[in-house]
């Protein structure tokens, strides 16, 4: 009888790891076969790498701002490439742990109902036991014993299987939503790449005449905030009162109407969006991503409000270079039905200014707030 047990313990561990065995074999060809795909993507992303930093060492011209877009665009499609592979590497080796979790539970399951019945057998077996064959008793019990401890080694290795599925889930829904973002950054740097051709119409010596016009704005924007514009005092102005009109067409150092608005402190740049009311808006700042208003200032210009250019390092910051690696010091807008009124945004003494920017003079209006706060409006006549 003891002998008929061992056999069947010994043909159960048999078919439990050739099953294993089997899965391990399946799963490895599997997972070669991606290792390799995911070499080859690491591999061309980083000579894409290689390529962006290159590209962003030459000089600033369409041709070459073209060229970083496209690569650009190749090494995020490739990046995507790279996810998709992990997720179905992730999502074989998820499927191969559940076979595995499956086959360890089955094996526990049938190995607990064996080691009873060994326990049951062993228990009568000591008790008719004669003296003369104590001896083969006690080794038949530690060999019971020897089975109990790769019992409880197999319970251990099942709450692991567990843990290590259960994490590997977690790392897939990770992926998916890396996978999202990626497909989104692509989206955008298509836009971006589609814009620059519509902005400069493929053409190099007007690219360089914008990329000129926004470097000359910024240069007139510090010289202003310095001090160095030539200022008259208007007098005093409250919340809401007409201090200006935009300009309705080109001007010096802008290629359109619109209104560059700029709230400074000390001489520091601040962001206009932290101090405007919340409303909603008409974006037209793609490829930039839509931003959120937090203040209590009304706002200078009357509704429909556009947004042209936000703050920051926006697309023509960033992707362009507009600015020389500069961002973006103000927040640019215009009304959506061509009424070109400028409001004061808060109480403040209004003052009205000029500088040479690209040639010409650029116009703006200064509110010295009774907050403290400095406001700018240019691209203005008064």
């Amino acid at each position: 009888m003891i002998r008929k047990w061992k056999e069947a313990l010994l043909l159960l561990a048999l078919v439990f790891w050739v099953k294993a065995v089997l899965n391990f074999n399946n799963s490895s060809v599997f997972a070669q076969s991606n290792e390799e795909k995911l070499q080859e993507l690491n591999r061309q992303i980083q000579e894409y790498q290689s390529q962006i930093a290159k590209l962003q060492g030459q000089a600033n011209t369409l041709s070459n701002q073209i060229a970083q877009f496209d690569a650009q665009i190749r090494l995020t499609e490739l990046k995507i490439s790279q996810t998709e592979e992990k997720i179905i590497l992730l999502s074989g080796r998820i499927e191969q742990l559940k076979l595995s979790l499956n086959s360890l539970s089955s094996a526990f399951s049938s190995r607990v109902v064996e080691t009873y019945k060994m326990t049951r057998l062993e228990d009568h077996a000591f008790i008719l036991t004669s003296t003369k064959d104590l001896v083969k008793a006690v080794s038949r019990f530690h060999y019971l014993k020897i089975i109990q401890e790769a019992d409880h080694s197999l319970i251990k290795r099942l709450l692991q299987a567990q843990n290590t599925y259960e994490d590997q889930k977690l790392n897939l829904e990770d992926l998916k939503t890396e996978l999202d973002k990626q497909k989104k950054s692509l989206d955008i740097q298509k836009a971006a790449k589609a814009q620059l051709l519509t902005l400069t119409r493929n053409d190099e010596k007007r690219y360089q005449t914008l990329l000129a016009q926004a470097r000359a704005e910024l240069e007139a924007i510090q010289a202003i905030i310095a001090g160095r514009g030539e200022e008259t005092e208007v007098g005093r102005v409250n919340e809401g009162d007409r201090i200006a009109s935009i300009i309705p067409t080109a001007s010096a150092c802008s290629n359109g109407a619109h209104l560059h608005f700029e709230v400074v402190k000390d001489r520091v740049h601040q962001n206009p969006a932290s101090f405007l009311i919340p409303k909603d808006v008409i974006w037209d700042n793609a490829p930039d991503s839509p931003f959120s208003f937090s203040g209590s200032w009304q706002w200078p210009i009357n509704d429909p409000v556009r947004i042209t250019q936000g703050y920051g390092m926006t697309y023509y910051a960033n992707n362009l270079k507009y600015y020389g690696g500069n961002p973006h010091t103000g927040l640019d807008m215009v009304n959506d039905n061509k009424d070109y009124t400028v409001k004061a945004v808060k109480n403040g003494v209004l003052y009205r200014g000029a500088i040479g920017c690209g040639g010409g003079t650029l116009r703006y209006v200064r509110v010295r707030q009774d907050d403290g706060y400095d406001t700018y409006y240019l691209h203005i006549s008064y």
